[in-house]
Order: C-alpha cells, then structure tokens, then sequence
C-alpha cells in the first residue's frame, strides 16, 4: 500500500506507539511505503523540535534528529505539485498532506486530523486513521 502517512501519527507512532506505531512497524515491514514532501518532512522536523514532546523524545532514547533519520530511513521523498485549494478543506495546513498525496499517487492517507478525516476522500483517495488503515492491511 502506497501511502501518505501524516505527520500527527508519524509523532504519534514514534514516541507512544499503539495503533500509529503499528502502522509504522506495516512500514519496517514493507506492508505500507511511505511518501512525504519537502515541506511535509519541514513539518515534521518542526513539530518533533517541539520543547512538548523533549521528555517523551527522551524516554524513547530518541532525539529530535534521530526521529526524523528514522522516518527519512523509510519514507520516499516527491516533489508535490502545487494544487488548488479544495472548498471543503477547512484547514489550509492540511494542504501539504493532499499535495503530497496527488503528488505520490498514494492508495491512502492516514491521519488522525479531524479536518482530514471529515474530508473521508479527496480525488479518489481514501483518508483514513491508523485504525481504519490497519483494517485494510488485515493488520487489525
């Protein structure tokens, strides 16, 4: 499965696991490929910079670097392709995620963002949270 994986269950997946960590670990195991953007992996290394997620970073032995050189190890990169901004995107952060989803030709994007998730699809493909997504790999 081809799939945008959304920054708010990469951090999710790494520094407390459940449900998000399962689906990074259908990535390890090349069940799903990954694909971000430039300003998708921007994002990331922002949001993992966070002084919120520090102590969390900490207890995983991991540091903000080091998060995202695990995400860079599995993720492939594309250059998204500008798009119009859809009527019913009530959050013009979200974007980058549709962006990058057309842009890579994705299956799916996974998401834990309420915005996203109301959207259910855009251009054909689906968006779904870690849950829905394990469902799908048969990973439930």
């Amino acid at each position: 499965m081809r799939a945008v994986v959304d920054n708010n269950v990469l951090v999710s997946g790494l520094l407390w696991g459940d449900k998000p960590g399962r689906v990074l670990a259908a990535v390890a195991e090349g069940h799903v490929h990954i694909f971000l953007s430039e300003e998708l992996l921007a994002e990331l290394r922002d949001v993992l910079h966070r002084r919120k997620f520090a102590a969390r970073l900490a207890l995983k032995e991991l540091t903000p670097e080091t998060a995202l050189a695990k995400v860079q190890a599995v993720a492939r990169l594309v250059l998204a392709s500008p798009i119009p901004t859809p009527p019913s995107l009530r959050d013009p952060d979200d974007l980058a995620v549709l962006a990058c989803a057309i842009s890579a030709a994705v299956d799916v994007i996974i998401t834990g963002d309420k915005d996203l998730l109301t959207l259910k699809s855009f251009e054909g493909i689906p968006i779904m949270d870690a849950t829905e997504a394990l469902k799908r790999l048969g990973l439930s």
